[in-house]
């Protein structure tokens, strides 16, 4: 379980399915140093866990104060910090880990960490040091890394920059964009990816997620 990263397969309570907000699922992560991060669609939660004894026991647990873009997600943030909370149990099937608790099963699969390279990883959230906020609705922003290029469409204008990877750093020459005017969403997610993909990066690659942070701390978080 350590170092390891799942994701919903499905859903049950009470017997039945629970649908999840179209486009989420459930993601539990279990870190080297003996914590849960987990998601349900919108903010991140986490706090040391114990898997002593079949029980998934999390003391502590904290959320993020995002605002998310529908309120359906914030109750799908309550419920499951609220299941977390409860002490469910927990079994694994080969790569297949089943929690049950508080009337819900929930089934998850193993996650195989993507590849920096290949595919279009899309930004869902922006980060100006401690404080980490979601895309604007309607607004789409991505990045398609080759070996020494991204192509980066910035939610508003598109384009290009050259980059050179060292370890978990990215070093990118400056960001060449079209030059169009968009509506204040808009621009404000072209400045964060823009300042992200400035000089000396820092990557991290976690499952299906990556973070980039440059050196005031400012970056993003896309997911494939």
């Amino acid at each position: 379980m350590v170092g390891k990263t799942f994701h919903s397969t499905s859903v049950t309570e009470q017997g039945a399915p629970r649908a999840l907000v179209e486009g989420t699922s459930v993601e539990l992560r279990f870190t080297d140093d003996g914590r849960l991060l987990a998601r349900a669609g919108c903010n991140q939660m986490q706090g040391p866990v114990s898997l002593d004894g079949g029980k998934l026991a999390v003391t502590d647990l904290s959320v993020t104060a995002m605002g998310c873009p529908r309120p359906e997600l914030h109750a799908q943030d309550d419920w499951l910090a609220g299941l977390l909370g409860a002490g469910p149990s927990w079994r694994v099937d080969g790569t297949t880990l089943v929690v049950t608790g508080s009337g819900a099963e929930i089934v998850l699969a193993r996650e195989v960490p993507a590849a920096l390279e290949g595919g279009a990883w899309t930004v869902d959230t922006l980060i100006t040091g401690d404080a980490a906020s979601s895309v604007p609705g309607g607004v789409v922003a991505t990045l398609v890394f080759g070996p020494d290029r991204v192509e980066v469409s910035a939610g508003c204008n598109a384009g290009t920059a050259q980059y050179r990877k060292s370890g978990q750093t990215l070093t990118f020459e400056r960001v060449v964009l079209t030059d169009k005017a968009c509506g204040p969403d808009e621009m404000a997610v072209e400045k964060a990816v823009t300042d992200a993909l400035s000089g000396q990066v820092e990557y991290e690659v976690d499952g299906q997620a990556l973070r980039l942070t440059n050196a005031s701390g400012a970056g993003v978080g896309l997911r494939k």
